[in-house]
């Protein structure tokens, strides 16, 4: 080792150490592979820790060639900023390291004086740092590295004068998950750097007030405003930083929250002060910035801001909120009693929500809680069995221990109780997830006690035969998540809870799950596995099982433990699932239509393989048993796969059997068999294939059974006989299924079972031959399936298996993949017209093949398989004349685009990046199609791989691009080879011979290089410039073919740098032809000028904007613009050229808009604005047109004059108000073209100025140049035929005040206010969905209008009001579009004061009761949008003055499932106060009962229903039934039990009566026509049955009640009129109540 310290090496060694740099840069650019990437950087980095302690006592000289000004400082800092984003994370902290000692070694060569924080801050080099760091976009994450170090070393000050909104700008960008770790570490060391400074410098207090108005301030404002992702990373990251640094801060936090929590309470979108206050308040609590709970209730946040909070409509609130009772840094903190309430309440309303990521949250911050019941359960113990006197100041002051265990034991037994009601029946998939996990944890957190230790509650206590069951119900459920939960909560109970003690329900049970591993319907066999599955736990399985038990009675001896029972009945299910799969696969044989119709094969399989998966295979004790039973298990799987496989190996396998249903189509299968034979082989691209007779798959048998089997005959199965139509789905599905089952079980079998190995043959259960099978077997199905999802899943199982053979001590084992790599790669090489590899498909099973025996390879070792593999690959994709050689290239083409989108090669593959985009780009210059195609599909993964994977709708986002120096120093071989082709592309485009050539590599070429962006950090010191490019670049905008020049543009804008781009437009305007000029092309020009158009518009959005010299060089810009105006005018033929140039006017009009240096703006000065009416005045919207739609580039014209004519006159109103004589051309003007594209523009403007004055975000209000226009709108929607300018035209009349356009309607169009409203709803009821749902809305606010001004017309309104019910009514389907139904929310709540909620109602009860209902079915839809917009009527419904005393939420932002308790709360209130109860409880009672809901008809249908393989219906899987029955009953039976109400006619009820006994009766039938075992093979029905049980009970006891025949103690009813206190009620199921 060199010792560089002290100057120990003299000048010989400042010399050495200024040559070794020198070497190092040199190498840098010839190192390919990631390691020695990653070598390298530590070694400059070592560099330069060696010259910051020679610089310490160094020469001048030294000093001078270190300094920060220095060629080798420059070249560090370019490695910096091109190895700043590398993929490898240890190599980005190297890069951080060097430019931290950069810093540090210009520190050194400075003055010491000048090398003080302070100095340095002003030192040049710093400075220019600094400013080129901040002009980086936000995206570069090496940016906030480099900040990072910059304040380390500098501090924060100078860093704040340049950007003093620096805080903001970084908060902006943590709503992306990839920048939040880099933002929040970067903002921690700027605001501690802050605080440190300012409390050095302060002599009083107040310096915290400017150190909370730069850092808190814009905190909180993200917490109130912030999108969900944004504001949910800042809480996780940002604000626990904060409040670790200033504790202090958080009073000064909440006090402000708290003055503004009820102006800004929030909403589905926004969070508001309240959601800021409660993330707050729980990040504080669980880093220990709260001294106690008690400090958070009683002097922080009330209680009902608590309970607001925990039913918010936004989720983020309900979280934090829920966080804040849960969390804690103490885990043996006591969980108060109002916390054990709060958290009930919780869960009460909180367990359906569709959000993935919302439900995970929520369970884990309840485990949380039940982490901490347990902790501080046993703190409760000892403190109760030591009777200390001296207890700690804290909760248990205030009670004894056993009081607090009673309250947690009471606690979790309602919890649990709360949780399994959630699983009724019908109950959706986001309540039983939430509910299964919440109990899974419970059963986690509170285990069986074991010894002395004690545990305050025990699940198991709680489980009876009803519990057990409704668990046993949940493996019915098709998402197999509900599955999995079930399945694991009933595995960490006792046993002696699971256990079976009625043989015949085991025996039942046995029978159902062996009948669904048959079904048609692919879930049915899932549930089967998982019924199987749990019955193997049970210690006893059916008698008729003990016969696949050779060894029962051995096993079963005295040492029987629970291990050997779980074998023993593994076996006997394996071997019976097996003897049934035998017995159906010999009848599959004969008829492989009538096994798809009756008994799918794949059920069994399934079943088998879920059964294997469960069992510890590594420690079996029946190894005599086993090893038939897996020889046998092999022997069946290739029987099976023989079956299915020609249908999955055929060229077409998506329809293979006719889906007629006539009597010939039986006749017809043996032609379908032999014509589905591969013809996409070898050979597929040399010559037609002639049709040959079936070679390989024998039809005899098939043709025996053909008369028999037609595809409409009558099908008898083994165990039933059934009719069905067979559909080329059943039997696709059957057969892809079938082989995916297979090849996971052959997976499963490689992957758990022992080896069989040659000294030890008794231990292993596989042998050495099974396994060779095994893999000739994977090889043979991947390489010949066609149909994706069968090769997809057997490269899973193949997976398994070359996995274990690598890792196998077996030399022959480990070289297999070896062995079979070679051999395909020789095959694909060969070309051979007799292989079966498919050249379509994109190799189908192919590119998988290779792609399982690479990525198994262990990364530890050397890679020579991928390395051999990729040369072999990258040499036959390449481009080729020899015709033969066409179906290996698309073979390789395919290949490497599987390899290089597989993630576990890593880096490994990188090194062969720019090689495979040679490929692609040559590629797609091939004259076969087959090759271009994979070409395009490689290029495409590679330019994910590079760039990564797109993130938003933009195709060229930020976050999707490198900087050149980046790319070119990660692929060097790409730089010559990319300006090659791009000189060759030039060359021919730009040609004079004229002719249309269109270069296929074009396309390619331009859309990598529009990938890449100049950095401002970009020095001069690399040898990759980005400069050859630029003019290719621009001659390749001349090309004929007009994407190709939009690309060009595009790909010119990152090659040129911001300061360039004003010089660049200059040059590129100035080769444009003049007017006089005699000969030039106008696909030249149109080049030209979308150059210039994406070179301005870029450098409008740089970071010069505003800027003095943004100005100057724009007006230059508009200068050089005006010098070319004739190609705005009619003197340009071309109305394409003519567009882009009038937008390029329109982008210098919006950039030069403002005034500089308080002169005037720089248009006015110019004259711009002059020559900007002028061709308007002149063009073709003033004279006319005389052109048709046939004249090429019309529309794209009409749209660029329109916009360029609004914004000329929105300048002229706001410089001179009304003075129309300025103005070029009028909006009447405008909205009387006979071209829609100019109306819909002028519309679209008009309507965004409406809907800003509507919304009070405007700072003028609406411009005086747009008073009194609502005559010119009601005229024009009366004759507009355009849809789209119509829907304009009524959004505008809908954002207007219907006072200013109303009263004008019958002298405009000669209709009465009333006439125009029913003109409105007819257009709702006929029109398209988009123009229904703004006519709906319009005719509302008329509505609301009139009802709030006419009081007189109210009676005459009443017909009409009817109309608009029914139409209302009809836009809340389901089935109807969301914007129907938002349409529809909106409506009801602009009406909800006149209508809904009025004292003196104006409809009849049954119209108003019809409109409750359309909010009650919104509140239950599956979009959360409408369930939002419905809350918002709720909402409006409860703040009215006449029901704010229903509920305490009256001014709250609640969420859907807590409205819909509310909206029935607030609706039998309104029933009181109209004296309408009576009228009004039957409709509610039908409500219940579910009167017009058809159930007879389901009924009827359920034994007519076709076995269709997937359900096609709307199927809404948010609404729960029985949970509005639940909430309805309960309001109806604390309704009727306070009311002092006039007893009802017998006869107003007597139907209701009649409904409830028939369908009770019906219900009895039909359940009794059910199976024993219905909730498993007749899940639908038993389901839908239990329901429509639940509503009549609830509805008879109600009817009974009323009658005086039960007593009122029968009704469940609440303690209080609050939903905060309600319990949640279920119905027990009693089928003699009936």
């Amino acid at each position: 080792m060199l010792d560089w310290q002290n100057g120990r090496m003299g000048p010989s060694g400042e010399a050495l150490l200024l040559n070794i740099v020198h070497v190092l840069f040199t190498l840098s650019s010839q190192i390919k592979e990631s390691t020695l990437e990653l070598f390298f950087s530590r070694i400059l980095a070592s560099w330069t820790n060696s010259a910051i302690h020679v610089l310490e006592s160094s020469s001048p000289s030294l000093k001078d060639s270190l300094n920060g000004n220095s060629s080798i400082v420059g070249k560090l800092l370019e490695y910096v900023y091109t190895h700043w984003e590398h993929p490898l994370d240890a190599l980005r902290h190297q890069t951080k390291i060097i430019f931290r000692n950069v810093l540090q070694i210009h520190q050194l060569t400075k003055e010491k004086s000048d090398s003080e924080a302070s100095g340095l801050a002003a030192d040049r080099f710093i400075c220019e740092l600094t400013e080129s760091l901040l002009r980086l976009e936000w995206h570069v994450k090496g940016k906030y590295m480099c900040l990072g170090c910059l304040v380390d070393y500098t501090g924060i000050g100078h860093i704040l004068a340049l950007a003093k909104t620096i805080p903001s700008q970084i908060l902006e960008v943590m709503g992306d998950q990839s920048l939040v770790p880099y933002a929040s570490d970067l903002l921690e060391t700027m605001f501690r750097s802050h605080k440190s400074h300012l409390k050095s410098q302060a002599v009083d207090s107040t310096w915290i007030d400017e150190w909370h108005e730069t850092w808190v301030s814009p905190l909180l404002f993200i917490l109130c405003e912030g999108n969900l992702d944004q504001k949910s990373y800042v809480i996780d990251y940002y604000l626990p930083k904060l409040l670790n640094c200033s504790p202090e801060s958080l009073s000064y936090m909440v006090k402000i929250l708290q003055s503004s929590a009820d102006a800004k309470s929030g909403s589905y979108n926004s969070t508001g002060a309240l959601g800021a206050l409660m993330a707050c308040l729980r990040a504080a609590r669980a880093h220990g910035h709260l001294r106690s709970a008690t400090d958070v209730w009683r002097n922080l946040v009330s209680s009902a801001r608590i309970k607001q909070g925990l039913i918010h409509q936004h989720c983020q609130v309900r979280i934090d909120t829920l966080g804040l009772l849960c969390e804690s840094n103490r885990s043996t903190e006591i969980v108060s009693t109002e916390e054990l309430q709060w958290i009930q309440f919780f869960i009460a309303y909180n367990l359906n929500s569709q959000s993935p990521g919302v439900r995970q949250q929520i369970c884990s911050l309840l485990k949380k809680l039940f982490c901490r019941i347990q902790e501080s359960s046993q703190v409760l113990y000892k403190l109760e069995q030591s009777r200390s006197k001296h207890e700690p100041e804290n909760e248990l002051s205030k009670q004894h221990p056993s009081v607090s265990l009673q309250q947690y034991k009471n606690f979790m037994s309602s919890i649990c109780n709360s949780l399994f009601e959630a699983l009724f029946p019908g109950s959706s998939y986001p309540t039983r997830f939430s509910a299964l996990t919440i109990l899974g944890s419970v059963a986690e957190v509170f285990p069986v006690p074991e010894g002395q230790v004690q545990t305050v509650y025990q699940l198991s206590h709680d489980i009876d035969v009803g519990r057990f069951q409704t668990l046993m119900e949940c493996f019915t459920s098709t998402f197999e998540e509900v599955k999995i939960l079930a399945f694991d909560l009933l595995m960490k109970l006792p046993k002696t809870v699971v256990q079976f003690q009625d043989s015949e329900k085991l025996q039942g049970l046995f029978q159902a799950a062996l009948e669904l591993s048959t079904s048609t319907k692919p879930y049915d066999c899932v549930t089967a596995s998982y019924l199987l599955n749990f019955l193997i736990w049970q210690n006893a399985l059916p008698s008729s099982l003990s016969a696949y038990l050779q060894t029962q009675q051995a096993a079963c001896g005295d040492g029987d433990t629970s291990a050997i029972v779980v074998e023993r009945n593994t076996l006997m299910v394996i071997k019976c699932l097996l003897e049934n799969l035998e017995e159906e696969i010999s009848q599959a044989e004969n008829s492989l239509l009538q096994a798809a119709a009756s008994f799918p094969l794949y059920g069994r399989a399934h079943c088998i393989t879920g059964a294997l998966q469960r069992l510890s295979l590594n420690s079996l004790q029946l190894v005599s048993e086993w090893r038939p039973v897996v020889e046998k298990l092999l022997l069946v799987s290739y029987r099976l796969s023989a079956v299915v496989s020609p249908v999955i190996q055929s060229s077409s396998p998506e329809g293979l059997i006719p889906m007629d249903t006539d009597s010939e189509s039986a006749s017809r299968l043996q032609t379908i068999l032999s014509e589905i034979q591969p013809r996409d082989t070898n050979d597929y691209f040399n010559q037609a294939k002639i049709l040959k007779e079936r070679d390989s798959f024998d039809l005899e048998d098939l043709n025996a059974s053909v008369p028999d089997i037609g595809a409409s005959a009558e099908i008898k199965g083994s165990k039933e006989r059934k009719t069905c139509d067979v559909t080329a789905q059943m039997v696709l599905v059957c057969c892809w299924r079938s082989m995916k089952e297979v090849a996971l079980l052959l997976g499963t079998l490689c992957q758990l079972l022992p080896m069989q190995s040659a000294p030890e043959p008794r231990s292993g259960l596989l042998t050495v031959e099974q396994v060779k099978e095994i893999g000739d077997y994977f090889k043979q199905h991947l390489l010949q399936s066609r149909h994706r999802g069968a090769f997809e899943l057997a490269y899973t199982g193949f997976v398994k298996l070359t996995e274990i053979l690598n890792r196998c001590p077996n030399v022959s084992l480990q070289k297999l993949p070896e062995h079979w790599l070679w051999n395909v790669l020789e095959e694909i090489k060969c070309s051979d017209p007799s292989s079966k590899l498919c050249a379509t498909r994109r190799s189908a099973g192919l590119p998988f093949y290779i792609q399982a025996l690479l990525a198994s390879e262990p990364k530890k070792g050397k890679m020579d398989l991928l390395k051999i593999t990729m040369k072999e690959l990258i040499s036959l994709a390449g481009p080729t004349d020899d015709s033969q050689s066409t179906v290996p290239q698309v073979h390789a083409l395919n290949i490497l685009r599987a390899l290089f989108r597989d993630t576990r090669l890593g880096e490994n593959i990188i090194p062969y990046v720019a090689d495979g985009a040679k490929a692609a780009i040559l590629g797609f210059t091939s004259p076969v199609w087959a090759v271009r195609n994979s070409s395009t599909l490689l290029f495409s993964t590679l330019i994910t791989r590079i760039f990564g994977v797109k993130r938003g709708k933009d195709e060229l986002s930020k976050k999707n691009r490198m900087t050149g120096s980046e790319f070119f120093s990660r692929f060097p071989e790409l730089y010559p080879f990319l300006l090659q082709q791009l000189e060759a592309v030039a060359n021919t485009v730009d040609s004079d011979a004229g002719e249309l050539n269109r270069h296929p590599s074009m396309f390619l070429l331009l859309l990598v290089l529009g990938r890449l962006y100049p950095s401002p950090m970009d020095g001069t010191y690399s040898t990759l410039s980005m400069a050859p490019f630029i003019p290719f670049i621009m001659r390749c905008g001349h090309s004929p073919v007009y994407r190709s020049r939009e690309m060009a543009a595009r790909a010119l804008v990152p090659f040129v740098m911001v300061d360039e781009i004003p010089n660049t437009i200059r040059t590129l305007l100035a080769k444009l032809p003049n007017s006089t000029d005699q000969c030039f092309r106008q696909n030249h020009i149109h080049g030209t000028l979308l150059q210039v158009f994406h070179l301005l518009q870029a450098f409008s959005d740089s970071k010069y904007r505003l800027n003095a010299y943004f100005q100057q060089e724009l007006a230059d810009v508009a200068v050089c613009t005006r010098a070319k105006l004739w190609l705005a005018e009619r003197q340009n033929p071309c109305l394409v050229t003519r567009a882009v140039y009038i937008d390029i006017l329109f982008l210098l009009t919006r950039c030069l808009d403002k005034p500089t240096k308080g002169n005037q703006p720089a248009l006015e000065h110019l004259g711009f604005w002059g020559d900007i009416r002028r061709i308007i005045s002149r063009s073709e919207l003033i004279t006319g047109f005389p052109y048709t739609f046939t004249v090429p580039g019309l529309p794209q014209y009409l749209q660029s004059l329109t916009k360029l004519a609004i914004s000329a006159v929105w300048a002229v109103e706001a410089q001179a108000g009304e003075q129309a004589r300025d103005i070029p051309i009028s909006f009447s003007q405008l909205l009387e073209s006979s071209f829609p594209e100019v109306r819909l523009l002028t519309l679209e403007a008009l309507l965004e100025r409406f809907s800003t004055a509507a919304s009070g975000l405007g700072e003028k209000g609406l411009p005086p140049l747009l008073w009194n226009m609502g005559g010119t709108f009601l005229m024009l929607a009366m004759k507009e035929n355009h849809p789209e300018c119509f829907c304009k035209i009524l959004k505008i009349l809908h954002r207007m005040d219907p006072s200013e356009w109303l009263p004008e309607t019958e002298h405009c169009i000669h209709l009465t206010p009333k006439e125009f409203l029913i003109w409105t709803m007819d257009i709702a009821s006929n029109e398209r969905s988009e123009i229904q749902s703004v006519a709906l809305r319009l005719a509302s606010k008329v509505i609301a209008h009139r009802m709030q001004t006419c009081e007189e017309t109210r009676d005459s309104m009443v017909p009409t009001l009817k109309q608009w019910v029914r139409l209302v009514a009809a836009s809340c389907g389901e089935h109807l579009p969301t914007e129907s139904r938002l349409a529809a929310a909106e409506a009801l709540t602009s009406t909800t004061p006149f209508l809904l909620t009025s004292p003196d109602p104006v409809l009849e009860l049954q119209d108003t009761l019809a409109l409750w209902r359309c909010v009650l079915t919104l509140l239950q839809s599956e979009e959360q949008a409408v369930r939002d917009a419905a809350t918002e009527t709720v909402a409006t419904a409860m703040s009215q003055e006449n029901t704010c005393q229903s509920t305490e939420f009256a001014f709250c932002q609640v969420d859907a499932s807590v409205a819909l308790t509310l909206a029935l709360a607030v609706l039998c209130d309104l029933l009181q106060q109209w004296d309408q109860l009576a009228p009004g409880l039957p409709v509610l009672l039908g409500w219940l009962l579910g009167e017009g809901e058809d159930f007879v008809v389901h009924v009827e249908s359920t034994h007519q229903v076709e076995d269709h393989l997937f359900e096609k219906a709307e199927i809404n899987f948010w609404a729960e039934t029985l949970t509005f029955v639940k909430y309805l009953y309960k309001h109806l039976s604390h309704l009727l039990s306070k009311s002092s109400w006039c007893p009802l006619r017998p006869e107003s009820l007597r139907h209701l009566h009649r409904t409830a006994s028939e369908q009770c009766h019906l219900l009895s039938q039909l359940f009794r026509e059910l199976p024993p075992t219905a909730e498993f093979l007749k899940t639908v029905e038993f389901t839908r049955l239990r329901i429509q049980e639940e509503r009549t009970l609830a509805c008879r006891r109600l009817l009974a009640f009323l009658e005086g025949k039960e007593r009122e103690d029968t009704l469940v009813l609440s303690a209080s009129d609050s939903v905060a206190e309600t319990n949640p009620f279920t119905l027990a199921r009693t089928e003699t109540a009936c």
